[in-house]
């Protein structure tokens, strides 16, 4: 029998997978640099041409996607992932210059996991990072399937699908919706969400958990502004109903 004689720290099996996209070479070496000091197996990707060849032609468990892009820009490239079944989950965390709401709001109601602007501290990535991977990792397992009317929940696959068509939910929009389907009726603010669905992750905001009702309801309302599944209970939270009656 062959000794693996290496040091410990280098057999390490089944590493996370990450691509860096960015077309300033010295925000990869500084990222490639901390992420395989944590035991991440690192990629990288100047343009977004470039990066969605790697992906179609590797797999990878989250991307670091800068918005300007030579070419092929990151929204677009973001647009592209979440609207192919076989990328539409993978995770996204949007790492960018562009720091106003708009464009966080922009960047999260297109399918990002988390934004971050620069200049960034390369541990609170890494923590969000980590936060990013556990929420997709931890998405129930339990074999079943929830549905109401034209929707169904399978919790066996991780999907969703309305009129029989596959929606295109993100690991983490998966869970939320998930989480508010399981206690159905109960009421819910954005604070208890947080602490619920995204747990020790201390950089969210809770602007994030109405982002992500928006872009669940685009999904699975006929008309997202009155909506029959996930309702608004004003001035404290939101709730799943199911029924058809006025938000």
């Amino acid at each position: 029998m062959q000794i693996d004689t290496r040091p410990l720290h280098e057999i390490k099996q089944n590493k996370q997978r990450i691509l860096v996209i960015d077309d300033e070479s010295d925000i990869i070496e500084l990222l490639s640099y901390n992420l395989e000091k944590e035991g991440f197996k690192v990629s990288s990707a100047l343009d977004g041409e470039e990066a969605l060849k790697k992906i179609r032609e590797g797999v990878f468990d989250l991307i670091i996607l800068d918005l300007m892009l030579p070419g092929l820009q990151g929204v677009e490239l973001c647009r592209i992932l979440r609207n192919d079944p076989k990328t539409k989950d993978l995770s996204v965390i949007m790492l960018t210059a562009k720091g106003e709401e708009v464009d966080r709001i922009l960047g999260l109601e297109i399918g990002a996991d988390d934004y971050i602007t620069k200049p960034f501290s390369p541990r609170e990535l890494i923590a969000r990072i980590k936060a990013v991977l556990r929420r997709a990792s931890k998405v129930s397992s339990k074999e079943n399937t929830i549905a109401f009317g034209d929707l169904v929940i399978s919790t066996e696959t991780y999907t969703v699908s309305r009129k029989n068509i596959p929606l295109n939910l993100s690991a983490t929009e998966f869970k939320l919706l998930l989480y508010l389907v399981e206690r159905k009726g109960k009421v819910y603010s954005r604070e208890h969400l947080l602490n619920a669905v995204w747990k020790d992750e201390a950089f969210v905001e809770p602007r994030t958990v109405d982002v992500h009702i928006s872009r669940i309801r685009t999904q699975i309302e006929d008309n997202p502004s009155n909506p029959v599944y996930i309702k608004t209970r004003r001035g404290i939270g939101y709730y799943f109903d199911g029924k058809t009656s006025d938000a």
